[in-house]
């Protein structure tokens, strides 16, 4: 069970409570302490879910099942839930109780709004084994076990079959998908892929259609001096040892990596001082299975040497990015790796033949990368922006696991939770870049800038909609319910850029961004730090699976509240920043859930 402890705050409790002046500290609490506290809280969360039925909508038959316990350094509590109802998992049914520092109940934040109990005279027509039979031709693979659950998404309370497939031939690179049937009429309720790919199948197919050849940019340039420290060969003679090697890669040049000595002369690609974190050769397989990849090793404990040809020089971008991405989440939340268990992330390069994508994968838990096909895209994808947004779906799928609301026969998602979902990774993967500071790869807030591509971006935080491939859009509308993902994430990204930066024109590490308004209405940024503050405390403590986008307004004026008080100039900027995207209490859609 992991505990939580979040960046510093300046609240005490959730709206409603009363604030005092900022805090000047980090919190911090003992492991000790903190898993008594851990037990307790959860036992006072789910008591409070029960005794407030009506607000948190658990009834008779559910049992509540604790992930994330978290323990603000003010005294806020906060415990997320997945409900399970006789015995059958809940589809939509998560949701979050707060707590106070006396552990009195204060607050629910829940995915469905209705009741998921399943009328009490529905029972299955179809046996599990047609619901595998039918979950396999529709997702094209091997079905395993067929597990009864209710589906509670999008409005319904709905008995069905939850099936997992393998060896789906449904997407580019294959992979596992989630099919979910209704075991009433046999309708296909979702048929979703388990990782994420970071370039849609639409965006894939825009791309072929245009015959852009993509060359993304590589640097030879290498990190600043003093960041290496003492060479390999002064390592100590006891193995396995922490060795210092030298990364060879081909974005960001020449950077230092953590590595493992296990022998006098032999190298690993693992870095023992992040929880084991290791980068391995999946040698042109679709593994799905970190175990079965190549161990990477070198005799001088240097990685790669550039050029895409050595196939060590990807794996030195994918372990560099994924390192840089732990550190920033670790550094900057006190996150302890990607699903704040303190357990190392994983990634694979040369994923699977001629792969142009890069992905998460939850059944791997880790980072999967593909060479490029040789023809439209000719490099790996290990930009360290690549691996920020895509391990940013990792830190999602431990937290809200914001899904789409529908994925489309080529794998296209739809939907304001899956939009919020890649928004969320576009910003803390740009914060990625922001923290890494690599002179070679300049932070900025953009988007798949490395990768060569005419508009000279995939996606851009200032001004969305200046992305033509994939028609992102800059304000809120009621046709961002059914958005391509892709496409609707521009909402929260741009209210996320006003947040931090302002409107209007502005030139930061040589590039320049123009950010307009919906309602021309001038915001005045609140720096970046306190914007992706108040972002992750909404994505950690506010957010579940369903959240849209004025969910996700109140999200993070709720995480403003408890940060910075309820009449700072941070909470009046983040209603600003919202509004300025034409989100707002008055044009709040009914509920689809």
């Amino acid at each position: 069970m992991a505990v939580a402890v979040a960046v510093t705050t300046a609240a005490t409790g959730l709206a409603g409570t009363a604030f005092a002046g900022p805090a000047t500290g980090t919190g911090h609490t003992t492991s000790a302490t903190a898993g008594a506290s851990a037990t307790s809280v959860v036992s006072a969360a789910r008591a409070a879910a029960f005794a407030h039925a009506s607000a948190t909508g658990v009834s008779h038959g559910d049992e509540l099942q604790a992930g994330d316990v978290m323990i603000d350094p003010e005294g806020a509590r906060h415990v997320r839930f997945t409900r399970v109802h006789e015995g059958m998992p809940v589809l939509g049914g998560d949701l979050v109780v707060h707590l106070n520092e006396q552990l009195a109940y204060s607050g629910v934040t829940r995915a469905a709004g209705h009741t998921v109990k399943p009328a009490a005279a529905t029972a299955a027509k179809l046996s599990a084994g047609q619901a595998e039979q039918k979950a396999a031709t529709v997702a094209k693979g091997e079905a395993g076990t067929a597990e009864l659950v209710v589906d509670a998404r999008d409005g319904a309370s709905a008995l069905a079959y939850q099936v997992p497939v393998s060896g789906s031939d449904t997407a580019e690179a294959g992979g596992s998908r989630t099919v979910v049937i209704d075991a009433v009429t046999g309708k296909v309720r979702s048929n979703t892929p388990d990782n994420d790919e970071f370039l849609s199948p639409h965006l894939l197919d825009t791309l072929r259609e245009r015959g852009e050849k993509l060359d993304p940019a590589t640097g030879t340039g290498s990190q600043a001096a003093g960041l290496t420290a003492m060479s390999s060969a002064a390592a100590a003679t006891r193995y396995p040892s922490t060795a210092n090697g030298t990364g060879k890669s081909i974005f960001v040049g020449k950077v230092p990596l953590t590595t493992t000595r296990t022998a006098r002369t032999t190298y690993l690609l693992k870095d023992p001082t992040r929880w084991g974190t290791e980068t391995r050769d999946a040698k042109g397989q679709e593994l799905e299975s970190f175990s079965r990849g190549k161990k990477i090793t070198t005799t001088n404990d240097v990685f790669g040497n550039g050029a895409v040809s050595n196939r060590n020089s990807a794996a030195a971008d994918a372990q560099y990015g994924v390192t840089k991405t732990l550190d920033f989440y670790k550094k900057t939340f006190g996150r302890k790796g990607i699903k704040n268990n303190s357990k190392g992330a994983q990634a694979m390069v040369h994923f699977g033949k001629k792969v142009a994508n890069a992905f998460w994968d939850s059944d791997c838990n880790c980072m999967l990368y593909g060479d490029g096909d040789g023809d439209m895209f000719k490099k790996p994808l290990v930009a360290l922006d690549v691996t920020g947004h895509e391990l940013t779906h990792g830190v999602v799928d431990a937290t809200a696991k914001l899904v789409p609301t529908r994925v489309d026969r080529q794998g296209n998602q739809y939907g304001e939770p899956g939009a919020l979902n890649e928004s969320l990774a576009d910003v803390f993967g740009s914060n990625v870049e922001f923290f890494t500071n690599n002179a070679t790869d300049k932070p900025d807030y953009l988007i798949g800038e490395k990768m060569g591509l005419e508009q000279k971006f995939l996606r851009r935080l200032d001004h969305p909609s200046l992305d033509k491939l994939e028609g992102t859009i800059d304000y809120w509308s009621p046709q961002a319910y059914d958005a391509e993902v892709h496409a609707g994430s521009g909402v929260s990204s741009h209210a996320y850029y006003l947040l931090a930066e302002g409107s209007g024109r502005k030139t930061i590490g040589g590039v320049n961004y123009d950010s307009p308004t919906f309602d021309g209405s001038t915001v005045k940024g609140i720096g970046r730090t306190k914007a992706t503050a108040i972002f992750y405390r909404a994505l950690t403590r506010y957010m579940v699976s369903t959240t849209d986008f004025h969910d996700a307004r109140v999200a993070t004026l709720k995480a403003a509240t408890d940060l910075y008080g309820a009449n700072s100039t941070e909470y009046l900027t983040v209603d600003k920043a919202w509004a300025a995207v034409n989100v707002t209490p008055a044009n709040t859609p009914a509920a689809h859930r």
